[in-house]
């Protein structure tokens, strides 16, 4: 396949490209912009650990840097008003798109600030005024798919905010996710809230699974747990692919549905391989199936431009193969939920050093701009 052609076969096979990465200087020199015409992207995602690297290019940020510092605005506040601007920017450009594809794509996304994921009323106030600072209806807010997160989930899709739940590692809270944005919908219908305007993405990773699935494996060093490396992280996504298709086609979710309601599409999150050993196309050529969203680093969205290769739908076939992976792994003492646990800390964990990078780059660039 061709650069154009990979990229726009797998935007015919269903799948909707998205770019993990946002910066200023990347909507100021027409990348993004590019990346839209040329490249399939339908949508942008991003995180405290993205902004923290685009903050730090202070020239980019100089012009709204400094009358920010000359006002005194306190450090937060500078924050929020940074990355809003840029997602806001983004929206924009992505405008067209969001017309053209009925609302379902054009969407760029920001998160809470990642001290609020354990807080459930703390969540619904970030991201309610998150929406109306930014105000555009192209705008999706990430929550983290915490136990506490889940209420507020439905609270937000309640209020007519169109939400991305993020950090989802474990099937069986993916199907709390999935049932806490239905419950949030049955609660925007009762409120009189158009459903058809309210859209959602669950953000599943994937290579994190197989990092840690694969440490344990190798420290096993058995022939049979060293075949099984590199499997974990598709596996888990085709069963929760399977999840959504039992949950979309309930009684309960076809009543709102009628109503002009949306399924929650799964999207697969941290698709960048992490070990060389694996082809960098892995989780994008793995994981093709109609109504899915892959998010991809830039650097994974060229490999697959380069020669990645579409096969047709290589999840909905692959249910069983991947609930034999997981018999297979428990067999050999690997605990799920316990992997997935350790992965959801350490998730969180990553967001707060790179919220406390972010804040810390930012105070530096304020007070030398007030200099």
């Amino acid at each position: 396949m061709t650069m154009t052609t990979s990229l726009a076969e797998l935007s015919r096979a269903g799948v909707s490209i998205w770019l993990d990465d946002l910066s200023r200087s990347r909507i100021t020199s027409g990348s993004l912009a590019a990346l839209v015409a040329d490249k399939q992207v339908v949508g942008v995602t991003t995180n405290p650990t993205i902004f923290a690297a685009a903050l730090a290019d202070s020239e980019a940020y100089a012009a709204q840097l400094t009358p920010l510092a000359r006002d005194g605005v306190d450090l937060e506040t500078a924050v929020e008003m940074l990355t809003c601007d840029d997602v806001a920017k983004a929206a924009d450009i992505l405008e067209p798109v969001y017309r053209a594809s009925g609302g379902v794509d054009g969407r760029v996304s920001i998160e809470v600030p990642p001290d609020a994921a354990r807080d459930t009323e703390a969540t619904i106030a970030h991201a309610t005024r998150l929406w109306e600072a930014i105000n555009r209806p192209n705008v999706m807010i990430k929550i983290p798919a915490t136990l506490e997160g889940l209420p507020a989930i439905t609270a937000v899709v309640a209020r007519g905010i169109s939400v991305n739940v993020t950090l989802i590692f474990a099937l069986d809270r993916y199907r709390k996710v999935v049932e806490a944005y239905i419950s949030g919908l049955e609660r925007a219908r009762e409120a009189g809230i158009d459903l058809p305007g309210i859209h959602s993405v669950a953000s599943i990773f994937v290579s994190r699974v197989d990092t840690e699935v694969d440490r344990r494996l190798t420290a096993l060093g058995t022939d049979e747990a060293l075949r099984l490396r590199g499997q974990a992280g598709v596996a888990n996504c085709r069963l929760a692919h399977q999840i959504a298709g039992q949950l979309f086609t309930s009684e309960r979710f076809e009543v709102l549905e009628a109503a002009g309601a949306h399924t929650q599409r799964p999207l697969w999150a941290s698709t960048g391989t992490k070990n060389p050993d694996y082809p960098d196309t892995l989780y994008v050529s793995e994981l093709v199936a109609p109504g899915t969203v892959n998010t991809m680093p830039e650097a994974t969205l060229e490999a697959f431009a380069d020669h990645g290769e579409v096969r047709g739908d290589t999840i909905g076939s692959g249910y069983g193969q991947a609930n034999a992976l997981f018999d297979r792994l428990a067999a050999l003492g690997i605990d799920y939920a316990e992997v997935m646990e350790q992965l959801e800390a350490e998730g969180l964990q990553k967001f707060d050093a790179s919220w406390a990078e972010l804040l810390d780059t930012v105070r530096t660039q304020l007070e030398g701009a007030r200099a």
